[in-house]
């Protein structure tokens, strides 16, 4: 071999490694909102990593668009900001589809039809909607159980009403007796009950309420049809089942 064609050589395979790695980094990364403290559909785990439910549905989500998602912790309020001014590319929250979210916000197809639950102290004396009459009752600020409470205030006569920042300071209220009831996503009730440090509160009631879950995005998002079809894929291929049975079984 001359030394010109082993120049050439070189170079060739100079350019390939060039070109090889221009691929690899430039593989999109996704900018995902959660709010951090939300088991076990997203939460913090104790090395600072996200872990749950919507965390693996975004995580395959992302593998099967060729991207990579960014999570970043916001609080629950602050999610809404986040994908109205588009400085998140999608949200995740266990996020109920409601027409006034989306007048401001697109929705990618649900893949979890919730229930609220009534979580009281053992031995309150509620084990209904109809006994939250007269009561102090809790919610997460913003969220779907709160407007469900507010839009009932009247039907259902509630003393007084609590809005929260976050569950752990609504469930801290509720163990201290600042308040009678917290309602909430069933599911996340029933994931904090069954850690040690929450013992003497139940679920004192079921509500029904058919509210879809998804992911929320900016308004006309361009990605919206290519995370529709992820989730059609995963819904399809059993994916979405196997998530189901690991985080809810």
């Amino acid at each position: 071999m001359t030394f010109k064609t082993r120049m050439l050589t070189g170079l060739a395979a100079a350019a390939l490694v060039a070109v090889s790695g221009l691929a690899a980094t430039a593989q999109e990364t996704l900018k995902i909102g959660s709010y951090p403290a939300n088991p076990p559909w997203e939460y913090k785990n104790e090395d600072g990593k996200f872990e749950g439910f919507e965390v693996d549905i975004i995580n395959e989500i992302a593998s099967r668009i060729g991207a990579e998602a960014e999570i970043s912790g916001l609080d629950f309020r602050a999610l809404f900001v986040a994908t109205a001014s588009r400085r998140v590319d999608a949200v995740i929250s266990s996020l109920t589809i409601t027409n006034e979210r989306l007048e401001a916000q697109s929705f990618t197809q649900p893949y979890f039809s919730g229930a609220l639950g009534v979580g009281t102290k053992d031995g309150a004396g509620i084990a209904s909607v109809a006994d939250l009459g007269g009561k102090r009752v809790g919610s997460i600020a913003t969220s779907f159980p709160e407007n469900w409470l507010k839009e009932r205030e009247g039907e259902i006569g509630y003393a007084s009403y609590s809005s929260y920042d976050s569950t752990a300071n609504m469930l801290t209220d509720l163990r201290s007796g600042r308040i009678d009831a917290a309602v909430n996503d069933i599911v996340g009730l029933r994931y904090a009950f069954n850690q040690e440090h929450m013992t003497g509160l139940s679920i004192a009631a079921e509500i029904p309420t058919g509210d879809k879950f998804a992911i929320m995005m900016p308004k006309g998002s361009e990605r919206l049809e290519a995370f529709n079809d992820a989730i059609s894929e995963m819904k399809t291929d059993g994916t979405m089942a196997k998530l189901y049975e690991k985080w809810f079984h």
